[in-house]
């Protein structure tokens, strides 16, 4: 019955300055349920299954008992939520910070609860411990996630949005316009435009924003349209005094300034503002990977494979059947791919096309126009037998690249791998694909698979292979997932 209410007062509030504030207060009372939730219930069936009594004391501190420290970590858990900024009006919403957050504010907790017990000679029982720990940061992730996936619905209805005056040029407030529109999830709604000069003639590169004038007096612009957050081009050619008199113009705590640097697609992880002299300088780190990094990378891959190989292994027998069944050729479809620093290896899949399937995809290329590309790509292919529709809709022909992630080939996400003819029309920037083993799944798979075209696909191949994080792969393996469950129509 909460969770309804709640649920209704989140969701269906109207897109107003206090959103933020309720959906806040709204994840508070969600973590504290699930925490309560956690912690009394680990206490109850651990000594319950060990036959103790379930308030027993804490061995070596007589008066303290298990109920009391409960009720302890209960309260010193959504403290460190709270302390850790993981509700913040900068973290929730969009992007991993939040999980990360909600994970290291756990892991605190109980590190400083294995002091504390160490210092005061006080054993606290671990299987109560080693059960709340994951239980709990489970939980609470997947109450975030559920919350997200509410508030993203509730964005793509127009509600929850901030109100957003852009200034900047033309082609850049283009920019910004239509990476905003196309994700409403990030909650940026752009009511208008400014730009510095006189020119009458501004346009906003056919996007349907209504052009307020030259920056003038920002005080006007945000009251005639409403908005709550003005962001600043890197090319608007507004000087330092300037951009300082419009964050002076600004409510503070309810009006925001953002500023989009000219670097683009780094990663929050690579960038570091560090004030010098007045002077915020913004540090950008080389992307590299470092020996720890591969390694944690490559165990995982090891691990994650292994265990998906012993899961769908009678998956893998159906699907082998079908594909037998399905017309002559071989079950397995090995083919030359180019992977880590240009290192070629077979690639294994399921056979989703007729035999001679390669020795028509130049003359199917040259039909429609595409054989000068990097993507080799076949609208309405007429290679792929009907299993093999199927197959390729929900990436089934995919699964035996497992095989391939165990021996090193490949990892579980990264950069899909190409032919050798594809790479042979890579530029400086394109290259840059190879420096990681290339993925099953990778970011342009899970942000609109055969819809983005190539210089999209590029982009984002790119910023995953400059940002990388752990937590990143397991991001993208998630919304694989679920583009596996429901593939929608971009793929084929």
């Amino acid at each position: 019955m909460v969770t309804q209410s709640l649920s209704r007062s989140a969701v269906q509030a109207p897109a107003t300055a206090d959103w933020l504030s309720l959906y806040r207060r709204t994840l508070w009372v969600s973590d504290a349920i699930v925490v309560i939730a956690v912690m009394f219930a680990t206490q109850y069936a651990w000594f319950t299954l060990t036959g103790e009594p379930v308030s027993r004391p804490v061995d070596s501190i007589e008066p303290i008992t298990y109920t009391w420290l409960s009720m302890a970590l209960i309260t010193g858990w959504l403290v460190a939520l709270s302390i850790s900024g993981s509700r913040s009006a900068r973290t929730v919403g969009i992007g991993t910070l939040e999980y990360r957050k909600v994970i290291s504010s756990t892991v605190y907790l109980f590190a400083a609860l294995a002091i504390v017990s160490y210092l005061l000679s006080a054993p606290i029982s671990r299987g109560y411990l080693l059960l709340a720990f994951p239980l709990g940061t489970a939980l609470l992730l997947a109450n975030r996630a559920l919350w997200r996936r509410r508030l993203w619905s509730a964005r793509r209805a127009g509600q929850a949005m901030s109100r957003v005056l852009v200034i900047g040029d033309d082609g850049e407030s283009a920019r910004i316009i239509s990476e905003l529109e196309r994700t409403p999830e990030a909650g940026y709604h752009v009511v208008g435009i400014a730009g510095p000069g006189r020119r009458a003639d501004f346009t906003s590169a056919g996007l349907d924003v209504p052009f307020l004038g030259p920056v003038r007096d920002v005080d006007r612009m945000l009251e005639r349209t409403g908005a709550d957050t003005v962001i600043v081009a890197s090319d608007a050619a507004l000087g330092v005094e300037q951009v300082r008199k419009i964050s002076w113009q600004l409510e503070a705590g309810r009006q925001h300034l953002i500023m989009v640097p000219s670097l683009t697609d780094i990663g929050g992880p690579r960038m570091h503002t560090r004030p010098v002299a007045g002077l915020p300088l913004m540090h950008v780190e080389t992307p590299r990977y470092s020996g720890r990094q591969r390694v944690v990378k490559r165990t995982f891959d090891i691990l994650g494979s292994a265990a998906l190989l012993l899961v769908l292994a009678p998956l893998f027998a159906v699907l082998a059947l079908l594909v037998k069944a399905s017309g002559p050729g071989d079950v397995f479809y090995r083919q030359e791919r180019i992977g880590k620093e240009g290192v070629p290896f077979g690639m294994i899949k399921f056979r989703s096309m007729i035999p001679d399937a390669d020795a028509q995809l130049a003359g199917l290329l040259a039909g429609q126009g595409t054989e000068g590309t990097p993507l080799f790509k076949v609208e309405n292919d007429p290679r792929i037998t009907p299993i093999g529709r199927i197959l390729r809709k929900y990436s089934l022909d995919e699964f035996p690249q497992l095989i391939n992630v165990l021996k090193g080939d490949m990892s579980l996400v990264g950069p899909r791998p190409q032919r050798r003819a594809e790479v042979e029309y890579y530029d400086s920037a394109a290259e840059r694909r190879l420096i990681v083993k290339p993925g099953m799944s990778g970011l342009w798979q899970v942000s609109g698979r055969s819809a983005l075209g190539w210089d999209e696909a590029l982009r984002l191949d790119l910023y995953y292979v400059e940002n990388w994080t752990l937590l990143g792969d397991i991001s993208i393996l998630f919304r694989t997932f679920k583009a596996v469950v429901a593939p929608g129509e971009t793929a084929h």
